[in-house]
């Protein structure tokens, strides 16, 4: 079969690679067909690296999907061949003291699609995962929207482990995707007010069109005294989604006292401060955010019901033989990118 294939720092092929086959009896063979480019896709093209994990090249990354069913191990009665699926990416141990305290998130042994020596990614005509990860989706849903359940239960693991969202006043720091996908949980459920920044214009126009009541490019504005002069008493819950020591400032600053900091973006760089005299003083209980747990179902079905609907999030969408275009478009910000979706084959 044929994956797109980080070969060194910023360089990416086309490979024939071995098919990979049913090896446990409850393995499930898909047909790859969506796939959205996620900004820690970019970091391992870009330096190669994030943290600890280091990319040894050839490698296939990737770890948004989507597909159809093509065989099913003896064991599988979850999915049958035909079924079209979202894929969630962790594969867990269900053995160690996180799997059993219900951490499936943080297994001592996790192996996560697309993450270097765990588990090559789905940027690739086929692909095998458990049983577990298949979640059958509804014959209307596209599998560009089934790709973007990835991102999506990650919003909604994040909003989940906030504070209940009914009548809450929301900060969001960085409207991508992960951006997003906090917003339309976060409004589903109720939240009051969303005040979100970035610094694309193009992203702050989407966030006002979809829910936000504020936006501000923090390169034009002072996002902190924006807000301030709105809410005098501050927001209940800020969500930092970009990684950038800057925006974890002002989403500090703008919490009330017991407000909820919450951290989801990935720093390139491998230290963070935060404002000691404001944490203290405010009492700011500061939360991260892995990934996202037990969450894919709930993503679907907000989706599946109508609550939130997602698809204005892909901007663009590449063949498999074009990957390294969609890379570098994310990677430059250009043309409005939101999310770039690689489609495979004819079943999109």
């Amino acid at each position: 079969m044929q994956a797109a294939q980080l070969t060194a720092l910023r360089q990416m092929a086309l490979r024939e690679v071995p098919d990979p086959v049913i090896q446990r009896p409850d393995d499930v063979l898909l047909a790859v067909k969506a796939v959205g480019v996620c900004g820690s896709d970019v970091h391992y093209y870009t330096t190669g690296r994030i943290g600890s994990q280091v990319v040894e090249y050839p490698f296939t990354v990737g770890h948004e999907g989507a597909g159809v069913v093509l065989a099913v191990g003896p064991e599988v009665t979850r999915v049958k061949p035909g079924d079209r699926v979202a894929i969630d990416p962790p594969v867990s141990c269900h053995q160690c003291d996180q799997c059993l305290a219900h951490r499936e998130h943080t297994c001592r042994t996790l192996k996560y699609l697309g993450c270097p020596g765990q588990l090559e990614g789905c940027l690739s005509e086929r692909l095998v995962m458990p049983e577990e990860c298949c979640f059958p989706i509804p014959d209307h849903m596209s599998m560009a929207d089934a790709a973007l359940i990835e991102p999506l239960s990650i919003g909604v693991y994040a909003v989940q482990q906030s504070i209940p969202m009914q009548g809450a006043k929301v900060g969001i720091f960085g409207m991508g995707p992960i951006g997003f996908s906090v917003m339309l949980p976060a409004l589903a459920g109720g939240a009051a007010a969303v005040y979100a920044t970035d610094r694309i214009d193009s992203r702050l126009g989407l966030a006002a069109a979809h829910g936000a009541c504020w936006t501000g490019n923090p390169d034009r504005v002072d996002v902190v005294q924006e807000v301030k002069s709105r809410e005098p008493l501050l927001l209940d819950v800020a969500f930092e989604c970009c990684g950038q020591q800057e925006a974890l400032d002002q989403a500090m600053s703008v919490l009330k006292p017991g407000g909820k900091l919450m951290l989801i973006g990935i720093p390139e760089f491998d230290r963070l401060s935060f404002l000691a005299e404001i944490g203290r003083r405010s009492e700011i209980c500061i939360q991260n955010v892995r990934r996202q747990n037990h969450c894919v179902q709930k993503a679907l079905d907000l989706v599946t019901s109508g609550q939130v609907d997602p698809s204005f999030m892909v901007t663009h969408r590449f063949p498999l033989s074009r990957t390294k275009e969609a890379f570098d478009l994310v990677d430059s910000y250009a043309d409005g990118v939101l999310k770039a979706m690689v489609e495979i084959g004819e079943d999109r």
